[in-house]
């Protein structure tokens, strides 16, 4: 059952351990008592007026969106997330339609791997410049084709398709629909079949969809086999290789962290770098962006992770100092600049947190604009600390208010 489907009050109790409060902590800054928070999380006491999931969902520093979902109509739960992304229906068509991949569907001519290719290259470009309206609006004919050209040329077109599922999932985990991206991930995975690269790629979007989810130790779990299942001896692994080990081995870190288990993310990010160190700061592979700048960027989001904030801020100043840091692609810089700002408020920084935020907009608005994740801090951030500048503006343009 994925967290979309459980009771609202399991999904408040996910969210209250994540945060690792006590029922006490939680209940104290609710104003409420431990035996209220208790019969809420059991499912005995309904949550039935908004105005106190508004307030949980402050207190948790999540959007409202994570708690609503079905529990509430589709306007209440999207007001304001995801501001001019339309189109996501027809993702979801796409995805659920097993006939656009019979070539004789409608007697359409089959596209060539080159055209598909061009369209999956312009796809990515538009995923790392965060145009994620304009992705999304892509990605219904896109998959269409891929499918098309895959059974009329199923080398190339596997992994086409694969391509072209790993990106419609990992845009809809930045839109906040994890069901949908873990569907798209598991499509990839199905898609890559028996060969080992194309199968460790998959991965990695399924990976991280899992852990949008909520199901971190099934995430870490799943990254480290196939990371596993990939890993070439180093003196004999292409560099692509070496790359996709590394970055499903980051997403394992990730996953790990997520569950609290510290000594696990020191063991996955340590492997990670030294393969990095391998393959250098340098072309792009598979489309990880991975090096050891991204391995120190995760090394920064999981110290804070598991508690360790003020270590996240000292490599934070080191890393974003590093030439590498800037090559790297906006939706990646900006992503990473949202995960900081939440360091930054777990110290109370509230206006270096909105300094982030800001830069973050800066190089990719739609990763703050469209995001329900960036814009929960955000509104932390504008509700409850000094303006500082550029946060005032950034929270009405997307219309945020106090």
């Amino acid at each position: 059952m994925s967290r979309a489907e459980l009771p609202i009050g399991r999904r408040v109790a996910q969210w209250r351990v994540r945060r690792r409060m006590s029922q006490q902590v939680f209940a104290d800054r609710l104003g409420k008592s431990k035996s209220w928070v208790d019969k809420v999380e059991r499912g005995v006491r309904a949550l039935d007026r908004f105005s106190v999931i508004e307030e949980i969902a402050d207190v948790l520093r999540i959007d409202l969106v994570v708690l609503l979902r079905r529990d509430a109509p589709p306007s209440a739960a999207m007001a304001g997330v995801a501001d001019g992304v339309d189109g996501v229906d027809g993702v979801r068509a796409a995805l659920v339609r097993h006939d656009v991949f019979r070539s004789d569907v409608d007697g359409r001519p089959v596209p060539s791997p080159d055209e598909v290719a061009h369209g999956v290259g312009h796809a990515w470009l538009a995923y790392q410049h965060a145009r994620y309206p304009q992705l999304v609006r892509m990605l219904p004919d896109l998959l269409d084709t891929a499918g098309r050209c895959h059974t009329r040329h199923p080398d190339e077109g596997a992994e086409l398709l694969v391509q072209a599922y790993r990106i419609s999932s990992s845009v809809l985990v930045k839109l906040g629909d994890a069901d949908l991206a873990w569907l798209a991930a598991d499509r990839a995975v199905a898609a890559a079949a028996d060969d080992p690269l194309r199968a460790a790629t998959a991965a990695v979007s399924l990976g991280q969809a899992l852990r949008a989810l909520g199901r971190e130790r099934l995430a870490m779990t799943a990254t480290v086999t196939a990371a596993h299942r990939i890993a070439p001896a180093p003196q004999k692994a292409s560099p692509g290789e070496l790359a996709v080990c590394g970055t499903l081995l980051l997403q394992g870190a990730l996953a790990a962290a997520g569950c609290g288990d510290a000594p696990s993310v020191t063991e996955l990010v340590d492997q990670a770098a030294d393969l990095a160190d391998l393959v250098g700061d340098g072309p792009e592979h598979h489309q990880t962006s991975f090096g050891p700048t991204v391995v120190e960027l995760v090394r920064v989001v999981v110290a804070a992770e598991v508690g360790d904030v003020g270590d996240a801020l000292r490599r934070h100043a080191a890393v974003t100092r590093r030439d590498a840091w800037r090559r790297l692609p906006a939706e990646h810089r900006a992503a990473y600049l949202v995960d900081t700002a939440r360091a930054y408020l777990e110290v109370g920084d509230l206006r270096g947190a909105g300094r982030l935020l800001v830069d973050a907009d800066r190089a990719a608005p739609a990763e703050v604009r469209c995001r329900p994740t960036a814009r929960t801090v955000l509104g932390e951030v504008y509700r409850d600390g000094p303006d500082a500048p550029g946060v005032a503006r950034l929270a009405t343009a997307i219309g945020l208010t106090r």
